[in-house]
């Protein structure tokens, strides 16, 4: 066992990143940046193509990324594989489609990480971005009318968002939801940041049966 613990603690003293945080194994993370214009993300073919530079970017080879979105005749969950799906310290977000879209899902404020693996911030934080753009409904289809022109609009609109802390006020009953918490106020960048965003997507490799 000796070199074993002992090529972990070179490659900490290396890279000054924990062992565990191995981005090839690293399935799932919310983007720690938007993309500034709102919910105008260059629609699905934008989102993505931010999602696989900002994974690639921390490390992730060899995968293909998807921002879990939902548009006109496309469903988020239709879009993203059939799992598992880890996050960069190497924790299980979901099994399989079945379980990321149950109460078994294990997408947390202290889980679900950004692409480095640092924790986004939630409500009760300065600021609270806790809002993640998904445009769908509890379970991954499309909530239609809320994808803010399919992610081409930066005005008026709305898109649903997903609350990555699973928390917010008594009164919304959604409120836990990771995926369709509420609409937007707006579609525009200061909309998003006034509900408790900053316009960030999930991200999910898309994984063959079986890995």
């Amino acid at each position: 066992m000796r070199p074993i613990v002992l090529a972990a603690s070179a490659a900490l003293l290396l890279t000054g990143t924990p062992a565990a945080f191995a981005q090839d194994a690293m399935s799932f993370f919310i983007t720690s940046t938007g993309l500034g214009d709102g919910a105008n993300l260059g629609g699905l073919e934008g989102a993505d193509a931010h999602c696989q530079s900002l994974a690639e970017a921390a490390g992730s080879t060899g995968q293909t990324w998807r921002a879990y979105l939902s548009a006109e005749g496309v469903n988020a969950r239709d879009r993203i594989g059939s799992g598992p799906w880890t996050n960069a310290k190497g924790e299980i977000i979901a099994a399989d489609l079945a379980e990321l879209h149950s109460d078994k899902v294990n997408i947390t404020k202290e889980t679900g990480l950004t692409e480095a693996g640092a924790v986004v911030s939630g409500r009760g934080d300065e600021p609270n971005q806790h809002d993640i753009l998904t445009g769908s409904n509890a379970d991954g289809t499309l909530a239609a009318g809320q994808t803010c022109g399919d992610w081409t609009m930066n005005g008026e609109g709305s898109a649903m968002v997903g609350h990555h802390d699973r928390s917010g006020p008594d009164t919304l009953a959604t409120a836990t939801s990771w995926n369709a918490a509420h609409p937007s106020r707006g579609c525009g960048q200061d909309a998003l940041v006034g509900t408790g965003g900053a316009g960030l997507l999930y991200c999910f490799a898309v994984l063959p049966v079986g890995n």
